[in-house]
């Protein structure tokens, strides 16, 4: 290979510059300005990234309201990504930030969004646009029947709201339920209370592990029990911790998860856990699998997976030679101040990304309000226990009429799904979200961990006691690098491109970048050296 010279070696240098910088989203966009109209007489081609799992029913409400849309707005072509999993899209959309290939409209989650505010202006903040008169919520040069704002459900927009801005629309709502096999509390000789606690859980799963001789349980005549399964250990930690009234985090981002409380509620866990009355998700399986097989009394999972749950559930992902009949029960979440219940609001939102075009980003906006329309809130609802966010579709007749034919019949009104629908709206009062900040997604996720390493560990055979659990802060605090959360003292409001503030994966993958390009410019000045 000739060798470049020193002007060659210079240019590869400035490139080799240009994409660091460019990586590092040091080139960053304007602030999204609102045009004063939309041109009509240009093409736009947005992009919609969204999470779909295997409900082709779901994948078939996209398509028609991209469809739908694309019919009122001839000149907006709506390319649809789905993912199986919201991880993967934040993800994707970290890796895209550093070329600005973010998506126009992206299914998310708000402490995902708190990542995303790294990039300078990389989020449009929407007030602005809720209160535009042609183009706004309700506006009056939308081509469709668009919710006014005050006809978004006050709480579940104001989960949307952080840093001092609302950087999304709430597109549905879900909170976590407790499908139960109620024929075998009865069995066991127990009666659900009006409230479901944590002791009456517990102490439900310990009976159900009484065996017979040959092995087999008791309460279903299988090799295989087990009680009480969580799918989201992440949301049990925090739930739990906000029932007892501890800290988790602060609107600051400040935390504080590691304390006795914590400690004392990972005993707890460990303690059934080693009975082999408690297990997850990661380490088990879907609850759901186990449920409908006669094999978990308590299940714990989004009202988003109701279709999966119980004797006659559409979307049941076992053989029908497993099935076993049982009564399903649904309730909240079990709870230490049964005068106090919480739980806590989940559930997806909109976010949009900025591009240089404004006039591409005014379509993206058209495109995400569409999605708050009756048509898509009240048919996407219909799919699993999920429930519209705007009053406007709760309110509509058709809505209501789906509500009150419960259990009609095991698909559209399937009893699970609709039961876990009805019990979110009726404790809406009692829901909760923790606070958004950069760092808060690393945060929920040690918050899980402590409690799958818990009960790995008590299946290892290790001692769980206090010494266990300070090490366990200890691996947590390392893993998911809390203590330059905490030393950063991030505000929720920054929007400032930092590095050291990036998750993980994204500095390794910018680290590995700005390596290569050095070894390169290395290379290529030895080559000149030497030839020199």
């Amino acid at each position: 290979m000739k060798p470049l010279n020193f002007t060659a070696a210079a240019l590869a240098f400035a490139v080799g510059l240009s994409v660091l910088a460019g990586c590092h989203g040091k080139e960053s966009l304007s602030p999204f300005e609102i045009p004063a109209e939309f041109d009509l007489s240009k093409q736009y081609e947005i992009t919609f990234w969204a999470k779909n799992d295997t409900n082709k029913t779901q994948t078939a409400i996209y398509e028609k309201a991209i469809s739908d849309f694309e019919a009122l707005y001839p000149n907006i072509t709506v390319s649809l990504r789905l993912y199986t999993d919201y991880g993967k899209i934040y993800n994707d959309v970290i890796t895209n930030m550093a070329t600005n290939t973010t998506p126009n409209v992206c299914i998310t989650y708000p402490d995902h969004i708190a990542t995303y505010l790294t990039g300078t202006n990389m989020v449009v903040p929407l007030e602005g646009l809720f209160h535009d008169k042609k183009y706004g919520l309700g506006g009056s040069q939308v081509s469709f029947d668009s919710p006014a704002l005050q006809e978004i459900t006050p709480k579940f927009l104001e989960e949307c709201s952080f840093g001092g801005h609302y950087y999304a629309l709430p597109f549905m709502r879900s909170t976590e339920a407790c499908y139960i096999n109620k024929t075998y509390v009865e069995s066991l000789g127990y009666t659900l209370p009006e409230t479901l606690t944590w002791d009456f859980v517990w102490q439900v799963s310990e009976a159900a592990m009484a065996q017979a001789p040959d092995g087999t349980f008791l309460v279903n005549g299988q090799k295989v029990m087990i009680p009480f399964i969580y799918k989201s250990t992440d949301n049990m930690m925090i739930q739990m911790l906000r029932q007892r009234q501890a800290p988790y985090s602060s609107e600051n981002g400040e935390f504080s998860l590691f304390h006795d409380t914590a400690g004392e509620l990972l005993l707890t866990i460990a303690e059934h856990a080693k009975t082999g009355a408690f297990s997850t998700f990661k380490i088990s399986s879907y609850p759901a699998n186990f449920l409908n097989a006669g094999q978990c009394i308590f299940a714990i999972d989004s009202t988003a997976g109701a279709t999966w749950m119980g004797t006659h559930a559409p979307l049941c992902d076992i053989s029908a030679d497993k099935l076993t009949e049982f009564e399903t029960a649904v309730m909240p979440i079990p709870q230490f101040d049964p005068e106090n219940p919480q739980m806590i609001s989940q559930g997806p939102s909109v976010c949009i990304f900025n591009k240089a075009d404004s006039q591409e980003v005014l379509a993206s906006w058209l495109f995400a309000q569409y999605l708050l329309t009756n048509d898509v809130q009240i048919a996407y609802s219909e799919t699993e226990g999920y429930v519209p966010v705007t009053l406007k579709a709760l309110n509509a007749p058709e809505y209501q009429d789906y509500l009150s034919r419960c259990g009609e019949d095991n698909s559209l009104y399937y009893d699970v799904k609709i039961k876990a629908a009805k019990m979110l709206l009726d404790n809406r009062d009692h829901t909760f979200v923790t606070p958004v900040f950069n760092g808060s997604a690393s945060l929920r996720d040690a918050a899980g961990q402590m409690i799958e390493n818990t009960v790995k560990s008590v299946r290892r055979g290790e001692t769980i006691d206090r010494e266990y659990t300070e090490k366990l802060y200890q691996d947590m605090t390392s893993l998911y690098r809390l203590d330059q959360i905490s030393r950063a003292g991030i505000s929720p409001a920054s929007s400032k491109a930092d590095l050291g503030k990036l998750p993980f994966m994204s500095v390794l993958l910018l680290s590995s970048l700005g390596g290569a390009w050095t070894l390169i410019i290395l290379y290529v000045i030895f080559q000149n050296l030497k030839k020199r």
